[in-house]
């Protein structure tokens, strides 16, 4: 295989260099995102609920609703409902 040469090499390098660089700040990220979850559990906060919040939060309005929509349709189905306020078995 040949090894590119001059201006492709220096190219080359800096997106390798660029992406080390995203991945490095990405890891980083992650330890914060981790920290703050670490935080929360320690006041008191359910971090499973907390990671649902944040994944629906995610979701556009109408895909939401719709997961809802057929959420509920599955718990009426076994006889649960969420109008109690505890899913009952």
């Amino acid at each position: 295989m040949a090894v590119p040469a001059g201006f492709a090499a220096e190219q080359l390098k800096s997106f390798v260099e660029r992406i080390e660089r995203l991945e490095e700040e990405v890891a980083s990220g992650k330890q914060d995102i981790q920290d703050v979850y670490d935080e929360a559990k320690g006041t008191g906060f359910d971090v499973k609920i907390l990671r649902q919040v944040i994944r629906i939060r995610k979701q556009d309005r109408s895909e939401r609703e719709e997961q809802e929509a057929v959420l509920d349709l599955y718990l009426q189905a076994l006889g649960m409902s969420f109008g109690n306020s505890a899913i009952e078995d």
